[in-house]
């Protein structure tokens, strides 16, 4: 059986022809003109254009829709927010250098260009150059967006390097993939595919858990679902960030080379590039897998069972005030919000010392939508790790808790409130506050401010009944320093369960609802 020789390719043959060299001035200037060439080509593609433009319109319209929580963002959660933006730019960035590597093949210029002092392989470099500026360009819309949050004065916490590099290095990796499946595979279909495939090897990644094994962690980007809960110190992440830099760091330099090799470039600098980005890239991966994740579990469990063995305290008029470490400048917006509460009572309520403690709840996981256990602690609130918006009135309603029952728990054993004490505990909360009828209305969980209805708090909501609700509106609505010398002179009938809802209206001034008032609404 006799074999048919294949005959070498025009890229083999120039490679070939050409003597090895070692990269000059000449050539280098040649790479890095050639380099500005194909990037000013990239940008006129309607594909980088378009989705460029889209990543940047999600990226201010998240900048410009902010809530009062955003006064306060919490800079781990902003460092990985800046990485949601990107995919679709990379993959646009992938296309775009993958058709730019194939456009001499596809119009047959393939031997024109090997007239060219650039051989095949430097060509190939050029290219890859080609994508490093989309990636800057990326870089520079993440830095923005970053420092914008960082900048606030009521920023919380600290961001990661590793975090914040993710999106531009998924970008240039993208770019340098697109040149080498231009070599690897020289058909225009082959990005699809390549994408099709990735995305599901993203997809089986999510689903075999990046926090759990560490397998999701080879893809360039992990985008974490929202889970609905409050963020937590980010040494309880357990996120891999810096390791991960690295691997994508790694990585990109070994597309990069690998598509170098296929064009011929076998010089001793392409092969100790290869070698040392392989070894980058090994280093990276096994860096970003779970170690030592029973004593992350245990810090877990600590922060969310005994906070106060992590936690600094610090005392404001004679309340003490513990948060974590990265929480601590946000002490003092705690305490003129208590401050402001207990001004309003009576009694020994108005100089009784508080502990006011942060808490979190890791027993379903990190950042999960969890249950915080109302204190039994005498005259402990409870404060969460969201601070801004609607978590200042609720704190507030925290706070008037402790103030009127004494305790969390106290509040929560007895049931219903269907006396007096809801009522107290809705003046205290409100009473200073600067838009009441409005933060009545917000703090509430069906946003009325008619009828019976759950207050939220920290730990568990306040119920209101008809009766209630139509007895704080009609204080809201009165001179606040004559409500306040009301609830003062009467502090002792107002905090006692024997008080029924219609005997505080009496005491307070206001009229009396009418009807029989029913604690099962």
């Amino acid at each position: 059986m006799s074999a048919t020789a294949t005959p070498p390719s025009p890229v083999e043959e120039t490679a070939a022809a050409l003597p090895e060299q070692p990269p000059t001035g000449g050539h280098i200037a040649a790479i890095l003109a050639l380099a500005r060439f194909e990037t000013r080509e990239l940008l006129f593609q309607i594909q980088i254009l378009v989705f460029f433009a889209l990543e940047v319109l999600l990226v201010a319209l998240r900048m410009v829709r902010q809530e009062g929580m955003d006064d306060f963002p919490v800079l781990n959660t902003v460092d990985r927010a800046t990485q949601s933006a990107w995919p679709l730019f990379a993959i646009a960035v992938l296309v775009c250098t993958n058709a730019a590597a194939l456009r001499s093949r596809k119009h047959a210029t393939e031997q024109q260009f090997g007239v060219l002092a650039l051989e095949p392989w430097r060509r190939t470099v050029a290219h890859a150059l080609s994508a490093v500026p989309f990636a800057a360009l990326t870089a520079l819309v993440v830095a923005v967006e970053y420092l914008r949050e960082a900048m606030k004065p009521g920023a919380i916490g600290h961001g990661s390097l590793g975090e914040l590099a993710a999106a531009p290095l998924t970008v240039l990796l993208a770019g340098v993939t697109g040149v080498l499946l231009a070599r690897a595979l020289p058909s225009a279909f082959a990005p699809i595919l390549f994408v099709i495939a990735f995305y599901l090897a993203m997809i089986m990644a999510s689903a075999a858990g990046a926090g759990d094994n560490g397998w999701g962690w080879l893809s360039p980007i992990t985008l974490d679902v929202d889970k609905g809960g409050d963020p937590v110190p980010a040494d309880l992440l357990g996120r891999p960030a810096a390791w991960h830099a690295l691997y994508l760091v790694g990585l990109c330099v070994l597309v990069t080379c690998a598509a170098l090799l296929l064009s011929g470039g076998r010089t001793r600098a392409v092969k100790a590039a290869t070698g040392l980005a392989l070894a980058t890239t090994v280093a990276g991966a096994i860096g970003q897998l779970p170690h030592d994740t029973a004593a992350l579990e245990a810090a877990r469990r600590t922060a969310s069972e005994h906070p106060e063995k992590v936690q600094s305290c610090a005392t404001y008029d004679g309340s003490t005030y513990c948060a974590f470490p990265e929480w601590n400048g946000v002490r003092s917006e705690w305490a003129a919000v208590a401050d402001r509460v207990r001004s309003l009572a009576g009694g020994t309520a108005a100089r009784t010392p508080l502990t006011i403690r942060q808490r979190i709840d890791t027993s379903g996981g990190v950042e999960v939508d969890g249950y915080l256990e109302p204190s039994a602690t005498p005259g402990q609130v409870t404060v969460s790790t969201r601070w801004g918006g609607n978590r200042v009135p609720e704190f507030a309603v925290g706070v008037a808790t402790v103030l009127v029952m004494g305790s969390e728990k106290a509040a929560e054993s007895g049931g219903p409130l269907c006396d007096a004490r809801s009522v107290a505990i809705m003046w205290l909360a409100l009473g200073s506050d600067p838009t009441p009828m409005d933060t009545f209305q917000n703090v509430r969980l069906d946003d009325s401010t008619e009828g019976s209805g759950i207050v939220l708090a920290p730990t568990d909501p306040v119920s209101l009944t008809d009766h209630q609700t139509t007895v704080v509106r009609e204080l809201l609505q009165r001179p606040g320093a004559e409500v306040t010398a009301r609830v003062k002179s009467h502090w002792t009938e107002l905090t006692s369960p024997a008080t029924t809802t219609a005997e505080a209206a009496k005491l307070l001034g206001v009229p009396v609802p009418k009807g029989a008032e029913s604690c099962d609404e």
